[in-house]
C-alpha cells in the first residue's frame, strides 16, 4: 500500500485528491489549516487509512512541529497543494504590498520550504508534486492576465527546478502539476473542468510517471507544458 502526504486537503481539489487516492487504495495523511468536517467524514469512512494533521503553510513553527511529529514516517508521495488567488485583474500598482507578499509566500516560497523540510520523509523512488498552473508558464504568457498570480506560479516553477537541482542525489520524481481550469472557489463556476475529472487525471499522471525520475511540468492529461 502506497503512502501519501498531501499538504492542503481540507476542501476543493485537495479534498478531492485525498478521496481519489483513498479510492485507489492509498494510505493518506492530509494537512489542514483549520478543521474540515468533510475531511473528517472521509477519515471516519476510510478504515484507518486517513490521518489528519494541522499545518498553516505560512506558519514556520507549525511546519517544524509537523516535521518533528512525522520524523521516521515514510511517504511514497508528497503533494503540495497550497495556493491562493489575489489581485485578479487589478493593476499591480493598486495591489497592496501585504497582498503581494502573501501570494508569493503562499504560492511560491513556502511550498518549497515545506518540501525541503519533509524531503527526507519521501522514499527512494517516490514523488514530490507541486500544484502549479499553466499560468506559471513564461513561454505561453501572451495575454498578461492575472499577472500577479502568474508571477507567483512562475516563481514557484523556478524554485521547483532549483529544488530538484539541490536534490540531484535523490532517486525521486518531481512534478509541477497544472490541474486544469477547474470549477472551484478559485476557478469559478464557469470553469470548463469539473473537480472529479481533474483529480482523476492528476492521479493518473502520478501513476504513469511513477519512478521516472527527473522533473517535468505537466497538466492533468500528462501533456508537457513549456516552463
Amino acid at each position: 500500500m502506497k503512502n501519501a502526504l498531501l499538504i492542503g486537503g481540507s476542501r476543493g481539489l485537495g479534498l478531492a485528491l485525498v478521496d481519489e487516492h483513498l479510492s485507489r487504495g492509498w494510505q493518506v495523511t492530509a494537512t489542514v489549516r483549520s478543521r474540515s468536517e468533510q475531511l473528517e467524514s472521509l477519515r471516519d469512512s476510510a478504515a484507518g487509512r486517513l490521518a489528519i494533521e494541522r499545518l498553516d503553510v505560512n506558519d514556520r513553527p507549525q511546519l517544524l512541529s509537523l516535521s518533528q511529529r512525522l520524523q521516521g514516517d515514510a511517504f511514497d508521495l508528497l503533494f503540495l497543494n497550497a495556493g491562493i488567488l489575489i489581485g485578479g485583474a487589478t493593476p499591480l500598482e493598486d495591489v497592496p504590498d501585504d497582498d503581494v507578499a502573501s501570494i508569493f509566500f503562499t504560492n511560491a516560497i513556502n511550498p518549497v520550504r515545506i518540501a525541503d523540510a519533509l524531503a527526507d520523509n519521501v522514499t527512494d523512488g517516490g514523488m514530490i508534486v507541486f500544484m502549479s498552473s499553466v499560468l506559471g508558464s513564461i513561454g505561453t504568457n501572451e495575454d498578461g492576465r492575472a499577472e500577479l498570480y502568474r508571477a507567483s506560479k512562475a516563481a514557484l516553477n523556478s524554485l521547483i527546478r532549483s529544488f530538484r537541482a539541490r536534490h540531484t542525489e535523490r532517486d525521486i520524481t518531481v512534478l509541477a502539476m497544472h490541474p486544469g481550469v477547474v470549477r472551484t472557489d478559485m476557478g469559478g463556476p464557469d470553469a470548463p473542468l469539473d473537480i472529479a475529472t481533474s483529480v482523476r487525471g492528476v492521479a493518473d499522471v502520478i501513476e504513469n510517471r511513477w519512478a521516472n525520475g527527473g522533473q517535468a511540468f505537466v497538466d492533468y492529461r500528462n501533456q508537457i507544458i513549456p516552463w
